[in-house]
């Protein structure tokens, strides 16, 4: 068995502070200016962590924290023990361990499919060049996309771009998976095709923290829900009894935003 090390998050602004409590090879204690207050929940290797909540409320920049994208003002993100990020320790973020996807796809314009999933392999983890094409494509194919490989992103649907950019996380082999909202400027049809492959993900017990409006798909998908408002975390707790049996007002009040009848 793997030894499993603490991911610790806090809060800070207000002499008050918020803590999550994780375990997947990762530890990480950070200060940002955000505040508020929460009990302490586990997330074990494999296992799918979603995290909902209103606009506004930190949900990214917890996802940017932890991949060393948002600055830390105080407190330290450990890999194995060993602190790769902090407000001293800069450029050590070992983003080849923690692959993050992002609602934009952020993909190169001007470079091809392939070429844009083959540059942090070739480039970052000097890995020969060869070798990152053959698993390319292999991924490429698990997609259905292996006739876009010479295609560019401006000819690619917004589906079609969003899993090339989850395709391009993957191929740096990371242990634990960030997903920022990526469904949020697609529409209907494009997001069950990029949700399709996330299922198989979590299906193959891959580790992933996930970032969503869609409530159907954390459902499907969660194996732990966490509420975040006005960052901090309100509840938090197992699928079926975060969406059937919410404890708190502010949760039922949330869910009951997705309900319409007529």
């Amino acid at each position: 068995m793997p030894q499993m090390v603490l991911l610790f998050i806090v809060y800070f602004g207000s002499g008050k502070t918020m803590g999550v409590k994780l375990s997947a090879e990762l530890s990480a204690v950070i200060v940002f200016s955000f505040w508020g207050t929460a009990e302490m929940a586990d997330l074990v290797r494999g296992e799918v962590l979603v995290i909902v909540g209103p606009s506004g409320c930190g949900k990214s920049t917890f996802l940017r924290c932890l991949n060393g994208l948002e600055e830390i003002q105080e407190g330290t993100v450990s890999l194995d023990g060993e602190i790769i990020g902090s407000a001293k320790v800069r450029g050590k973020w070992n983003r080849r361990r923690i692959g993050m996807v992002f609602q934009s796809y952020d993909l190169f314009p001007h470079k091809t499919i392939l070429e844009n999933i083959i540059l942090a392999p070739v480039k970052v983890a000097k890995r020969s060049r060869a070798e990152a094409i053959a698993e390319a494509l292999k991924l490429l194919d698990r997609i259905g996309l292996s006739d876009k490989k010479d295609a560019y992103p401006r000819q690619l649907s917004g589906g079609q771009k969003q899993r090339v950019a989850i395709v391009r996380a993957l191929i740096m082999h990371p242990e634990i998976l960030l997903l920022d909202e990526i469904t949020a400027a697609l529409d209907p049809e494009m997001v069950r095709e990029v949700l399709e492959l996330v299922l198989s993900l979590a299906r193959e017990g891959r580790t992933m923290i996930i970032v969503t409006h869609e409530m159907a798909f954390a459902r499907a998908v969660a194996d732990r829900m966490i509420f975040f408002d006005d960052a901090s975390i309100v509840e938090e707790g197992p699928v079926k009894d975060f969406f059937e049996h919410p404890k708190t007002e502010r949760l039922k009040t949330f869910l009951r935003s997705f309900e319409y009848s007529r």
